[in-house]
């Protein structure tokens, strides 16, 4: 399939119910709605979603911060929408904004079964530092726990 091109922008409220619909199609133990509401209204969240060219919600990603690390706490892709590289767009905007705010380090959970997830991941210098024994429910599952640090610049 090819690259669907979108625009990622800050989630509003309005968003809030195509996003659970998203969440809910992917997920066996999906976030409920009023949990992207609440985290909406607190600064140390960052919600952005992607929106293909009729402003449809084709994916989202939301970013946690605590002092100067990042968590990658949920980023998904429409099922429709699946290998377009919206998932890829949406990891490279958390991932612009923990470098240019000085996040130190980003972390995120993998299931072990998620090839693509883990191989997109990867690409982008996340490296395994854990596991999480039985993490998933629905299947069951451990979860794999990666770390991509900052990038440090050329010498000057």
């Amino acid at each position: 399939m090819a690259r669907l091109p979108v625009t990622i922008r800050d989630m509003h409220l309005g968003d809030v119910e195509g996003v659970a619909e998203i969440e809910a199609e992917a997920f066996a133990d999906a976030w409920a709605p009023s949990a992207f509401r609440d985290l909406l209204s607190h600064g140390y969240a960052r919600l952005r979603v992607a929106c293909e060219g009729s402003g449809a919600i084709a994916g989202y990603c939301v970013l946690l911060r605590a002092a100067d690390e990042g968590e990658i706490a949920n980023i998904c892709t429409a099922l429709v929408h699946r290998g377009r590289s919206i998932g890829a767009q949406l990891l490279d905007d958390a991932l612009q904004f923990a470098d240019t705010t000085d996040l130190a380090a980003v972390y995120l959970e993998v299931r072990t079964s998620n090839g693509p997830a883990r191989d997109l991941y990867g690409s982008r210098g996340f490296e395994l530092v854990g596991r999480r024994r039985h993490y998933y429910q629905h299947p069951t599952e451990d979860a794999l726990v990666l770390r991509r640090v900052r990038p440090v610049g050329p010498p000057a």
